[in-house]
């Protein structure tokens, strides 16, 4: 139904009135739970009340409240106020129930402390219209609002945000011309992890039949872990990890607490391990109720056998964080030999990257151990447990080298997302540069007919992974199937279980 020229759509809760964008019907800033504010604050979120009359839905909902990305980086003036954090946003061909499509759901990644879906990157009127999709794209609470381990609150609040809004998916998106039994998830980095946990999760069961798992994080933290972490961040505040401290702070200012932290992590390496030499002191915790095992350990159990993944990682994905630490060219032998101990399987882990990869320098092994650490090896680890417990999994890995300073930042993380939306500003632009060539729309154009076939059919293209062929979808210039071209480092982990980070004894 549509007045004026403006589309609208009857949810469970009341009509939402959209616009018209180059042929799609967009749908911004619908709220599915209602503001985690007030009496609601670090709760599981809460259905969204009905209203009354068509409430426009033309501009994103604020996002969730976070700190500013980057060290000198300022927060948006151009962010919309409110506290309607947990909202979604629809691109749809046709809002007709009786289309049908295919549904794709976006979880946006950023360390589980930035994001949000009004980043211009998560554009996905491209991929609707040339997919013929419909894609969902929602905010969920990132830092201490959606991951804190704050004693009397449910952990894991940011998982269960995400599916509150599968479960609006499910309920409404019928409405809006999509399939809620044809529905894939799909996200990268931290959006990845929590793809990952969804599949682990008995709350998430039965939202979603296809999930696509960007570059996977390795970091799940033990509820002891997690308490000591929100313990120390709280304790520079003066205040205790509780709902009745922190529920007096605002929302926007307690985000300075997680940012004051960062740069002071390494000072509790005795106590968190290599968790305190990473950007981020958040991660999904395994807390026995939200969470009840790894994803690795549920997902080789059968958890999840009857959902169709896609998972893969970028060749180098840690130089990006050379980059931005300002460490390129900068790695000495002690350095590496240092980090190798730290992130490596094993307690001989130095030696045996060494012999693994004896021409490498040392700033490619400490590049490279920290590669596998986070996303590499997880990444294959959750194929591998996806297989065994009975699922179907088809692996890719990204090596085609980001154009941008000369091609040195070469397949880092993140390159992914602007291939995948055909969005290239921000982070796209720092990486590919303002202007695609040829070779790289037609990458970012198999990205998407990849993902979408998938979406429809759960054949992405490509064979499925199994553990004797190991064959995967190299995507690059010209992507060809091959052997997981990663065999140095897969040997070096092949007994490696993720489990959950511990809180390591003084």
């Amino acid at each position: 139904m549509s007045m004026d020229g403006y589309p609208e759509v009857t949810t469970v809760a009341g009509a939402v009135r959209g616009h018209h964008v180059d042929g799609l019907a967009v749908f911004r800033g619908i709220p599915f739970a209602q503001p985690p504010v007030g009496a609601l604050r670090f709760g599981a979120p809460r259905v969204v009340d009905r209203w009354d009359g068509v409430r426009d839905a033309l501009t994103f909902g604020p996002p969730p409240p976070q700190e500013p990305f980057g060290p000198d980086a300022a927060p948006s003036g151009n962010a919309p106020a409110g506290d309607d954090w947990l909202t979604v946003n629809v691109w749809t061909p046709d809002p007709d129930p009786a289309a049908r499509r295919p549904v794709m759901v976006w979880i946006y990644g950023g360390a589980y402390k930035f994001g949000s879906a009004d980043d211009p990157a998560y554009d996905a009127g491209r991929l609707a219209r040339e997919g013929e999709l419909v894609v969902v794209t929602l905010n969920y609470r990132v830092g201490i609002e959606g991951f804190l381990r704050i004693e009397g609150a449910p952990a894991n609040r940011g998982l269960l945000d995400q599916v509150a809004g599968l479960e609006w998916v499910r309920e409404n998106i019928a409405a809006f011309g999509g399939d809620p039994e044809q529905v894939t998830v799909f996200g990268e980095s931290a959006g990845a992890g929590s793809i990952a946990a969804l599949m682990a999760m008995p709350r998430a069961r039965g939202l979603f039949q296809r999930a696509i798992a960007q570059s996977v994080p390795g970091t799940f933290f033990s509820d002891a872990l997690a308490a000591d972490i929100a313990q120390v961040m709280t304790g520079a505040l003066g205040l205790r990890p509780t709902v009745d401290d922190l529920s007096a702070v605002d929302p926007r200012k307690l985000t300075e607490a997680g940012a004051a932290l960062a740069p002071r992590m390494r000072e509790y390496a005795h106590r968190w391990g290599p968790v305190a030499f990473t950007p981020t002191p958040f991660s999904p915790v395994v807390d026995g109720d939200v969470l009840a095992s790894t994803p690795w350990e549920a997902l080789a159990s059968g958890a999840a056998r009857d959902v169709d993944l896609i998972v893969g990682h970028n060749r180098d994905e840690f130089r990006l964080f050379l980059l931005l630490g300002g460490l390129l060219g900068r790695v000495d032998d002690q350095l590496a030999s240092l980090t190798l101990g730290l992130f490596g399987p094993t307690a001989d882990a130095e030696q045996a990257y060494r012999a693994a990869f004896p021409d490498a320098s040392s700033e490619y092994l400490f590049e490279l151990v920290q590669s596998d650490w986070l996303f590499r090896m997880p990444s294959l680890h959750l194929a591998e447990a996806h297989v065994a417990g009975g699922g179907r999994a088809h692996v890719y890995e990204l090596t085609w080298p980001a154009p941008a300073n000369g091609g040195a930042l070469g397949a880092c993380h993140g390159l992914d997302v602007p291939l995948t939306f055909g969005i290239y500003g921000g982070l796209g632009e720092m990486l590919i540069g303002p202007t695609p060539s040829p070779e790289t729309e037609a990458l970012s154009t198999r990205f998407r007919s990849a993902w979408a076939a998938f979406a429809t059919t759960g054949d992405p293209g490509w064979t499925t992974y199994d553990t004797e062929e190991r064959l995967v979808q190299i995507l690059d210039a010209a992507p060809k199937v091959a052997a997981y071209p990663e065999e140095a480092s897969r040997r070096l982990w092949e007994r490696h279980a993720f489990a959950p980070l511990p809180l390591v004894n003084r």
